[in-house]
Parts: C-alpha cells; structure tokens; sequence
C-alpha cells in the first residue's frame, strides 16, 4: 500500500506586477496556511518519505513549510516540469518514484492536481488553495500505479476547516 498526498500551493500574491507567475510569492494568508498545513500533516502522521514540488515560488514556498515542521531530513525535489501540469506529467513522475518510497506528497497547481485527484480517486474533486489530499494506493511499486479510479481518497482537508 502506498500513500500519496496532493498539497495545492497556498494563496499567492499580486502585489508586484513586474513578477512572472512563476516566480509570484505567497501572499500574507498563504504564509499563514503553509506552515498550518505543514503542522497538520505531521501531528496526523501523514509526514511524507519524499516531498516533490513544482517549481513556482508559491509551491516552492508551501512544500518547504511542510520540510521544516515535519522536520523530515529528507531533500525537497523541486521540478520544473510540475509547474501547471497536466495531470498525466504527476503520474509519469510518480511512476520513475524509487519502491521504497511509501508517502510522497506532490505540491502543485490547478487545473493539473484537481485533475490528477478526480482521475485518481474516480470522484469529482477541487482543490481550492492550501487544499491537501490524502489517497491510498493499492499498489506495491509506483511503476504498477496506472489506472483510473486505481486510488481511495482517504482525506481531505483545507486550512479553514482545521480550526
């Protein structure tokens, strides 16, 4: 059994519109939900093996939080690719994914990661910002993980509702 987590990057900010998308920041809110989601993961034991990211600055931002308050000891995986994918580019990422990988958490963007979540779970699915997923995946080898509906969502969570 594998445990896959979708974190959607928290709110970001337009404030200064010199910046790229890519490179736009959180804003006050997002900074007060990453490090929240972060906590939350952790005294859920959700603490992921491996935390792999777009490389936006706001999902950079938010899977860091999660970094330091797991205080996992594991490196973050900053990809460019993860940056507005289509859902197909999460799953060919999570099928290169080493066995002994049981949790990983993928920090992304919509519309890829809403996507991603409703091809996985066969359900409906929006991932507002700061939104975490929890799905379990009857599977052995990441290599294996290929089909629709193949996933249960076990969870799923966002900053207002852990109040």
């Amino acid at each position: 059994m594998k445990h896959m987590l979708l974190l959607r990057h928290a709110k970001s900010s337009w404030d200064h519109p010199s910046l790229t998308d890519h490179q736009r920041p959180l804003n006050r809110r997002g900074e007060r939900d990453a490090p929240r989601m972060g906590r939350w993961i952790c005294q859920h034991n959700l603490e992921p093996d491996l935390v792999i990211s777009s490389s936006a600055v706001r999902a950079e931002q938010i899977a860091q939080a999660v970094v330091m308050e797991c205080d996992t000891g594991e490196p973050l995986q900053v990809l460019d690719e993860l940056y507005h994918a289509p859902a197909d580019t999460y799953l060919s990422v999570l099928a290169r994914l080493p066995d002994q990988v049981e949790r990983v958490l993928m920090v992304g963007h919509n519309p890829g990661i809403e996507s991603l979540l409703e091809w996985l779970s066969g359900e409906p699915a929006r991932m507002p910002t700061a939104a975490l997923a929890h799905l379990l995946i009857s599977v052995d080898s990441w290599q294996h993980f290929d089909s629709p509906a193949a996933a249960q969502l076990d969870g799923f969570w966002i900053p207002r509702d852990l109040d």
